[in-house]
């Protein structure tokens, strides 16, 4: 058997799993499964414990290797379990070099060492092969920046990704031309602080330019997507690029958190509840269709009853339809962590209740769009989605990377229904 990649967590793992995939696969390793974990919280490291136990399971013999941001921040714990043959950094998983020394110059597989992970925070550059992740595909990551600079006191990422890096715009648009050589049609922006592109590059340009760049030089990509960004991070540039590419797709995820000026300032976020607002609002002035979600995080240490009460207030105020609700789960390193924390069975109550708010929102959106007519890209298996990529399922099959008209007959609480699949 050949090399195998089980992703957790985010896009920009998503991303470099392919990296892994194809660097294992060159490097010769066989009966090999590579777990890339997620460390944001408590519970994607128990999931991520809990899927190697599973693989150690079901295939007995194969080599299990472990790296992402779970095994950069906790070696030790992946090191200890039975299953575990290695473990490798963020940087060192997508090293060719690294991967050929756990396969072609070691034959059997064995690992010189079992944990190889250095100093994330020393790396200074993103490495060009980042962005050359996905083979032919209707859609693409590009990973155009990683690691972050800021310090939410909640947050354990910045020691699994080191400090903000950026890759260089002119190497951005090869990628993404190279993508729609390969008949890619929607190509995602990704990166840890996605608003923070540029800063550490000659000029530091920033976001909107890399989005005007790739929109003017790559005329034949159809669709460009942003994913999660920092809207106090957000310049003029982009947010005039919304009201005028109709090829940037109008979706954003938003990373607010909390609703509650006092809990932010704990977060040591660097926006207000009335910033987050105005933002919302003139997004939707500069593109009223535009739909936007967020994370959110529910029970932060300190949090009252009526602090809770104003996140909830928030999806309505923001005009949330799409949220990505965290319970606070404590990690090791953070100032959060050694702040007043609350009851569990308070912060699993307050998650459940912040996402019936969400999946009310979802459903009115849903509702809204019956009877009226979408752009859909179609991803496969009679699967797509509008450009504020609500999913679709559409009633015939139709060929993956095509981009059709349809109207929305219904809607089952989850994505849209369309009546005909058009010839």
């Amino acid at each position: 058997m050949g090399v195998d990649v089980v992703t957790l967590g985010c896009r920009l793992n998503a991303c470099e799993s392919e990296i892994i995939r194809r660097q294992a696969r060159a490097a010769g390793l066989r009966d090999t499964v590579v777990v890339n974990t997620c460390g944001v919280t408590a519970e994607a490291v128990r999931q991520s414990q809990q899927s190697i136990r599973r693989i150690g399971r079901e295939r007995p013999g194969a080599r299990i290797v472990v790296t992402g941001c779970a095994a950069q921040i906790e070696p030790r714990r992946f090191a200890a379990m039975a299953e575990v043959s290695a473990v490798l950094g963020n940087h060192e998983k997508l090293s060719a070099e690294v991967w050929r020394a756990h396969g072609a110059i070691h034959p059997s597989g064995a690992a010189q060492e079992k944990v190889k992970i250095n100093d994330i925070t020393a790396v200074a550059e993103a490495a060009a092969h980042l962005t050359d992740g996905f083979e032919c595909r209707v859609r693409a990551f590009v990973a155009v920046q990683n690691g972050c600079n800021h310090r939410c006191t909640f947050c354990v990422i910045p020691y699994g990704r080191g400090n903000s890096r950026s890759v260089p715009m002119g190497e951005v648009v090869d990628e993404v031309r190279r993508l729609c050589e390969r008949s890619c049609r929607e190509v995602v922006l990704t990166g840890v602080d996605l608003t923070d592109y540029g800063s550490n590059l000659p000029g530091a340009p920033r976001l909107g330019r890399l989005v005007r760049q790739i929109l003017k030089h790559v005329p034949e990509l159809a669709r460009l997507r942003l994913s999660s960004i920092d809207a106090v991070e957000a310049d003029r540039d982009l947010l005039h690029a919304f009201a005028e590419e109709p090829r940037l797709m109008p979706h954003l995820h938003l990373s607010l958190q909390s609703g509650d000026d006092l809990i932010l300032k704990r977060m040591k976020r660097r926006h207000s509840r009335a910033e987050a607002i105005a933002f919302c609002t003139q997004l939707r002035r500069l593109r009223p269709d535009i739909v936007l979600g967020a994370d959110m995080i529910a029970g932060f240490p300190t949090e009252t009853e009526e602090m809770f009460a104003r996140s909830l207030e928030l999806v309505d105020a923001c005009g949330l339809t799409h949220l990505h609700v965290f319970p606070f789960s404590p990690r090791p390193s953070t100032p959060a962590a050694r702040m007043p924390q609350l009851p569990a069975t308070a912060v699993k109550a307050r998650a459940s209740r912040l996402r019936q708010k969400g999946n009310a929102a979802l459903d009115r959106h849903l509702a809204a769009q019956v009877g009226v007519s979408h752009r859909v890209l179609v991803v496969g298996d009679q699967r797509g989605h509008t450009e504020q990529f609500t999913p679709v399922r559409l009633a015939g099959a139709v060929a993956a990377g095509t981009i059709l008209d349809i109207a929305v007959v219904g809607h089952d609480g989850r994505q849209l229904l369309a009546a005909i699949a058009p010839m």
